[in-house]
């Protein structure tokens, strides 16, 4: 649930600062041929916080998921990070709170592998929390946080360390991009990755469209009041006048292309302003593009590796086969 990648709008998969001010944005979505919002604006500090519930819902299962591997497979995957890479360091993309990683990260100091851990995350305060909170979880861990972009940071954690790398990119992220942006951004993690560096990176898989759909339409409508609260967030910091009544949240799924799709859909012909001078005609039943959550089989995140320049080397399931952490190294 992160920036949907829309053509020709953003290239956010690029990790390079997208140009304009949050009001520019916004204006630039909302007067496209196909209306959208960059979901990268969902996380104030309420839709961090109901993104946080979200997680926690029941139908969101890809949470659990992911953490039954790393809670119950953590050996299996150091012995095979070990075997591929030798000596390295770690380098997670969008650390967050390190809830999963940590499991990963005590198992190789159990397995007493000499490494540092470089998390990096857009949020300074996110880096904050880790420098402070994860040496007294893991005492003998060795940390450095790199607050950033994704490709710029990973570039600066090979200035600190010339050993292989370990990047780690966890929580079905990749989903956050359609299939040719998801192309685009391995190809340029890729290059700059050196050969013998290994990637760790969750897919969420394809199941019954049922439970991909219940996942991101909860029946305490906190995924609904998520997508809202970006107009939310539009009214009070941009001046706009949405009326959050007459928007309804939507989402969709494709079992055929994977792809889950979540709109808010305009319930009558409607004008909202934002600012002094900008003014947005809705149709009725307009939808209003929020994000996309890719869902894959597994032979598509092995054509995924490869054509981006990497060998699939081993792959992670939940009990239930509805995830998969795939590991996969530079040719």
């Amino acid at each position: 649930m992160q920036s949907p990648v829309i053509p020709g709008h953003m290239v956010f998969y690029k990790n390079k600062p997208v140009t304009g001010t949050f009001y520019e944005e916004v204006v630039r979505g909302l007067t496209a041929p196909q209306k959208y919002l960059d979901s990268k604006y969902f996380y104030d500090v309420t839709g961090d916080q109901l993104f946080q519930q979200i997680m926690q819902c029941h139908e969101y299962y890809l949470t659990g998921c992911e953490m039954e591997i790393l809670t119950t497979r953590a050996a299996e995957i150091t012995d095979a990070i070990t075997r591929q890479a030798g000596t390295f360091d770690v380098v997670e993309l969008g650390a967050g709170d390190a809830t999963k990683s940590i499991h990963l990260l005590r198992q190789l100091l159990t397995s007493e592998v000499d490494f540092t851990y470089f998390p990096i995350d857009i949020s300074a305060n996110v880096i904050r929390h880790l420098e402070q909170e994860l040496p007294a979880a893991l005492p003998d861990l060795q940390l450095k946080g790199l607050n950033g972009e994704y490709f710029g940071m990973l570039q600066a954690a090979n200035t600190y360390s010339r050993k292989k790398k370990v990047v780690l990119f966890l929580g079905a992220n990749i989903g956050n991009f359609d299939p040719a942006a998801a192309h685009s951004f391995c190809e340029e993690l890729r290059e700059l990755l050196q050969p013998g560096d290994l990637l760790l990176t969750g897919f969420d898989l394809k199941k019954h469209p049922q439970v991909i759909l219940h996942a991101y339409n909860d029946d305490a409508g906190i995924t609904k009041a998520f997508n809202l609260n970006l107009l939310t967030r539009i009214n009070r910091e941009l001046g706009a006048n949405f009326d959050l009544s007459k928007f309804e949240h939507y989402p969709t799924y494709d079992p055929g292309t994977g792809a889950c799709k979540s709109y808010l859909i305009s319930l009558e012909n409607q004008q909202v302003k934002i600012g002094d001078n900008v003014y947005i005609d809705f149709a009725e039943n307009e939808p209003l593009y929020m994000e996309i959550s890719q869902k894959y089989s597994l032979e598509e995140t092995e054509q995924l590796a490869l054509q981006a320049g990497f060998k699939p080397v081993a792959r992670f399931f939940d009990s239930k086969k509805w995830f998969v952490d795939c590991l996969w190294q530079c040719d």
